[in-house]
């Protein structure tokens, strides 16, 4: 593609592929681990860094670099590093980022599995990590130290869709001489551009909706060439890679993630207004929604209020809050019980025994989370559908 500025829904079809001498219109998937060089000088030259080009499909492979190249343009980073999962980029972003002293500033309503590469694995090899509210910017600046390195915040947040202002929380960290990592999974660069808005990272799980359609494991992590180069330095060296065939996949997905997540969003939007108005339902989470807490920010800094939708069941006579959502989640028919989003297929989840299990009650109950909230990634189905597949909800 040339220098011209092409709209996101453009980008999405067309940056980043490269055609071979065979001129595909679709991109080419290199399923293979080496690649020939045309002397002995060549390959020096490759391995050395004087010469661009493939070595080994560890750290290049051109199914992986035009993926990378797609998705950058479209968070608008000078570079892209693809990795073989959501975890796997966080873990490649701090070990590339970090040393042994460091200090990292985390929304305690971070991803569970988050909490425990951060307070349980990453804590052994030095890695000081303090939590804090995602909404109230003071907290961030009263944690700041000056071994501060990170901030890590994920916006809107998993499962409560809590939405921070991310050019608050860059503003505290630039002062600090810190860098600001967002957490892009839930809006994706079509509804969200954290770089814009003054962060310097951003970290994807591809798995999610740069997929779509819930096939395969990825991720990435996105900034300037700068910060980039550590992080891919690591991934050469540890091999957190993402295969040439996820690429592909994720290529594929990138051609149609603009329309699906504006399909998302208004299915979204359309199920939490009706949730608002059922008898068993306690308390609904959509920053689509007004009464959202910050509802007038998500709209500042979102282009609609994405595909998550969480809410509290209320509880019958003799039930638990566990029984009550466990009750409301085995009752459907049509949607999926499984914790992962970002599909065609809706899905159901009751965060406090599956994707925040392995975090203590005391911290999801500082995280907001009940043991009567349900998450719901909404799908493509009709939404009425979907509705009928709550109705236990109305009775």
């Amino acid at each position: 593609m040339t220098n011209k500025q092409y709209h996101a829904e453009t980008l999405s079809v067309r940056a980043g592929s490269e055609a071979t001498e065979y001129g595909e219109n679709s991109e080419a998937l290199f399923l293979n681990s080496s690649f020939r060089f045309k002397s002995a000088a060549q390959a020096a030259a490759r391995f050395g860094g004087q010469e661009p080009g493939n070595i080994y499909s560890r750290f290049t492979n051109p199914t992986v670099t035009m993926f990378q190249n797609k998705l950058a343009a479209l968070e608008g980073a000078e570079q892209c590093v693809a990795t073989s999962s959501g975890m796997s980029a966080i873990l490649a972003c701090v070990m590339g980022l970090c040393i042994a002293g460091d200090h990292i500033v985390a929304s305690r309503s971070i991803f569970g599995t988050s909490v425990q590469l951060f307070s349980n694995i990453m804590a052994r090899w030095g890695l000081l990590v303090t939590y804090v509210s995602l909404t109230d910017p003071a907290e961030w600046q009263a944690a700041v130290t000056p071994k501060t390195k990170l901030f890590f915040a994920e916006t809107p947040s998993n499962p409560l869709t809590e939405v921070c202002d991310i050019a608050a929380l860059a503003n505290i960290a630039h002062k600090a001489d810190a860098h600001l990592v967002v957490d892009n999974c839930f809006c994706t660069p079509a509804i969200q551009r954290p770089l814009d808005l003054g962060a310097d990272i951003i970290i994807h799980s591809a798995t999610k909706y740069i997929d779509g359609q819930g096939r395969c494991l990825g991720g990435a992590v996105l900034g300037s060439k700068v910060l980039m180069e550590p992080v891919y330095g690591f991934l050469r060296s540890a091999g957190v890679t993402m295969s040439a065939f996820n690429a592909w996949v994720f290529l594929k997905g990138l051609e149609t993630l603009h329309v699906r997540m504006e399909a998302h969003a208004c299915k979204a939007l359309a199920l939490a207004t009706w949730l608002e108005k059922q008898p068993q339902v306690a308390r609904v989470f959509y920053p689509g929604l007004a009464s959202h807490p910050q509802h007038t920010l998500a709209l500042k800094q979102q282009t609609s209020g994405g595909g998550i939708v969480s809410f509290e069941v209320k509880q019958k006579a003799g039930q638990t809050q566990q029984q009550a959502a466990w009750a409301l989640i085995d009752a459907t028919a049509l949607i999926s019980i499984t914790a992962n989003l970002g599909d065609a297929k809706s899905t159901i989840t009751h965060p406090a025994t599956t994707t925040h299990s392995r975090v203590s009650a005391e911290a999801r109950a500082m995280a907001g989370i009940q043991d009567n909230l349900v998450r719901i990634a909404v799908g493509l189905e009709h939404v009425d559908d979907l509705i009928a597949d709550l109705s236990l909800l109305a009775k």
